[in-house]
C-alpha cells in the first residue's frame, strides 16, 4: 500500500512538471521598456472653492479636498480660497462656512465653470456649496 502511494505521488509530480513545461509557464515575460515611462496626466481639473462676505468677517470653514478628505479652518478671515489641480477622473467637493456677519457666500468652480454658488443673509450666516459631478 505504501509503495502504491509513493508511486502515485511520483507519477503525479512528474505529470505536473511536464505540463508546466508544455504550457510555457516557466518562460520569463519581460515588460516592454516603454512601460516604465512616466504617465502623463490626462484631463486635469482646476478646482477652486471660495467663501466670501463683508470685509472683516471671520468664519469657521469645513470642506472636503480633492482627495475627499475632510478639512477644517478655524477663524478664517474672508475672503478665503482653496485652489488646486487634480487628475482624478471625478471630483466630489463641498464647502460649508459659518461667519460672524449677516451675509456669507460660497462658490465652487471647476475648470472656470461655476458648479454651485450660494449667498445667505441672516444673523451669524451659515452657507454651503456642493458639487458631486466634477
Amino acid at each position: 500500500m505504501l509503495l502504491v502511494a509513493v508511486f502515485v505521488v511520483a507519477v503525479a509530480g512528474f505529470a505536473v512538471y511536464r505540463l508546466n513545461g508544455i504550457f510555457g509557464s516557466q518562460d520569463v515575460v519581460s515588460t516592454p521598456s516603454g512601460a516604465a515611462d512616466e504617465i502623463v496626466p490626462f484631463n486635469p481639473k482646476h478646482v477652486v472653492m471660495e467663501v466670501f462676505g463683508p470685509p472683516g468677517t471671520i468664519a469657521t470653514i469645513t470642506y472636503t479636498d480633492v482627495d475627499a478628505q475632510p478639512q477644517r479652518v478655524d477663524d478664517a478671515t474672508l475672503p478665503w480660497k482653496y485652489d488646486t489641480t487634480t487628475t482624478q477622473p471625478a471630483v466630489f467637493v463641498n464647502v460649508s462656512a459659518q461667519g460672524n456677519s449677516d451675509s456669507l457666500s460660497c462658490r465652487i468652480t471647476i475648470d472656470d465653470v461655476v458648479k454651485d454658488e450660494r449667498t445667505v443673509n441672516t444673523l451669524n450666516a451659515f452657507t454651503y456649496c456642493l458639487d458631486k459631478s466634477g
